[in-house]
């Protein structure tokens, strides 16, 4: 998790890897991901792990775990996944099993809206997606914007015929490789719930 100490990680850019089995079969395959600093330099890679039937019926409310591992395949971080029907949760912990943090779903009718909680369950962030800008996401403390989670334009090919999506988080100034690690488990949330297809 050091890795998001480094220089570099005030924002960090995350390319989701197309799976030509899916492609080609129709069939939701498990999502990878790579995961750059602000140099382009590649940081973590993320694998999901579900099951193929939660993938078939359940599509994007799917309960799985999201292994986040260093370049050289070293576990980090662990984001997890409940089955929730509507109020969508990711718990994100370290290589060590420690809880780090975590992204609920909040009710919302036109918008989206999600909170950030420490490992004590205290609301630290919120992250607003408006609704006429549906690949922005707002990071908010105290209702001011402190940061961003956007989503990407993958050219029309990618958008079109896949789900491999592109996204970059602007960190809030000041926070540590912890709350960081929550941000990113926030992004894969995000997806997993607004693009995939």
């Amino acid at each position: 998790m050091e890795k998001l100490n480094e220089a570099g990680t005030d924002s960090i850019f995350v390319r989701q890897k197309k799976e030509w089995g899916e492609i080609l079969t129709g069939f939701e395959t498990k999502n990878k991901y790579a995961v750059f600093n602000n140099l382009n330099q590649q940081i973590y890679w993320a694998a999901e792990q579900s099951s193929f039937l939660a993938r078939i019926f359940l599509k994007n409310w799917r309960p799985l775990t999201i292994h986040i591992l260093s370049v050289a395949g070293h576990s980090v971080l662990k984001n997890t996944r409940p089955f929730k029907f509507y109020f969508h949760e990711m718990h994100i912990s370290d290589s060590n099993g420690q809880h780090l943090g975590t992204i609920k779903r909040k009710f919302s009718v036109f918008t989206r809206k999600f909170i950030i909680e420490d490992n004590q369950g205290i609301e630290l962030f919120k992250i607003h997606g408006p609704f006429f800008h549906p690949w922005t996401f707002n990071i908010l403390k105290n209702d001011i914007e402190v940061g961003k989670i956007l989503k990407k334009w993958s050219g029309m090919g990618k958008e079109i015929f896949t789900d491999a999506d592109n996204f970059n988080i602007t960190f809030p100034v000041g926070i540590d490789a912890k709350q960081k690690a929550v941000f990113l488990g926030a992004l894969f949330l995000i997806d997993l719930l607004y693009f995939e297809k």
